[in-house]
Formats: structure tokens, sequence, C-alpha cells
């Protein structure tokens, strides 16, 4: 990075910014919103609406930067919108949360069809590996819960909810690669 002086900095040096940095911070938004979304989930059970709107509204500001085609970008609003409707369908049959299929959605949308296919089977695996940790864990671990934080506890509780959003984290974070946006990043 090349540094200049000026005098109105008072000596300071001035960066010159690189012309990736701003799409840089829109990207660094989708596994930023995904952590915030699991340790939400985590600790109450709750994803904020926030997250989800975020997460989708920077999407095309960073596809934009990147220089996506609006074709491309077409395809991935598509792709958004089979996200939330298939979390929509989960949440009238009670399969999951509203939202977790937010998330989902706002997730999928940054993916093309490729990405998105292994977005959702991450995600599917790592919510198998969460109940299976859950199932035994609330067998095994119910004994010592009047003495755990209360989010552990409603973690533990029988017959509890699955804070999804860690599935959904976890999916949307290892598929990352099979996004558009992310190799044109250099990642």
């Amino acid at each position: 990075m090349k540094a200049s002086f000026t005098g109105a900095s008072k000596g300071l040096p001035k960066a010159d910014m690189s012309p990736i940095l701003i799409p840089l911070l829109f990207a660094l938004t989708f596994p930023a919103c995904l952590v915030w979304a699991a340790l939400s989930d985590l600790k109450s059970m709750t994803i904020p609406n926030t997250l989800s709107i975020t997460l989708a509204i920077a999407f095309l500001p960073a596809a934009l930067l990147l220089g996506l085609s609006p074709m491309i970008i077409l395809q991935h609003l598509g792709i958004g919108a089979t996200g939330l409707a298939l979390g929509i369908l989960a949440f009238a049959f009670r399969v999951m949360g509203g939202g977790d299929a937010k998330l989902i959605a706002a997730t999928a949308l940054w993916f093309h069809p490729q990405g998105a296919m292994a977005f959702l089977l991450y995600t599917a695996l790592a919510g198998g590996a969460l109940s299976l940790v859950l199932l035994m864990g609330r067998q095994f671990l119910q004994i010592y819960t009047p003495t755990m934080p209360k989010w552990l506890q409603t973690l533990l509780k029988p017959n509890g909810d699955i804070p999804y959003g860690l599935a959904i984290c976890a999916g949307g974070l290892l598929a990352m690669p099979h996004s558009d946006l992310y190799p044109l990043l250099g990642f």
C-alpha cells in the first residue's frame, strides 16, 4: 500500500484505498452475519430479522461492485426466492423457526445453483450432527443443568428446540468457496 503525506492530514500517512476494499467489506458481511446469527440462536433461540435483512441487502452492492452480470444477479435472486419458499414450507410444517427460514433465504441468495446445493448439503449435515449432539447432551447432561447458565439450560431442555442457526452458519461458511463472489476476491 502506497502512503503519501499531506499538510491537511497533519503529517499522518494518507493511504490509497484499494479498489477491492469496499467490495471486501460487503463480502465480509456474509460470514459476520452468519456467525452473529449462530451465536444469537445459540443464546436466545432467536435470529434477529435485522441479520437476515442485512445479509440480503448486502448481496446486491457486493455483486455489483465485484462485476457480476445482471443475468447472474437475477439467478441469485431466484435462488434466494427459492430458499425463502422452502423456508416458509419448512416453517409451515414446524420443521424450523421463522428466523431460520429467513436466514436460509438470505444466505442462499449469495450462491449460484451448485453453490446453493453445497450450502443446503452442508447445512443438512451440520444440522444432523447438531441434532445428534443435542440428543446425547439432553440425555446425559440433564442432571447438571441446574448449575448451567440459562441459555445452556434452554439448549439442553428435553424435547427443546434446535438452534438451527448454528447449522445454517456452518453450511454457509463451508459453502463460501462455491459462491460467485468469494473467488473474485481471491478466497
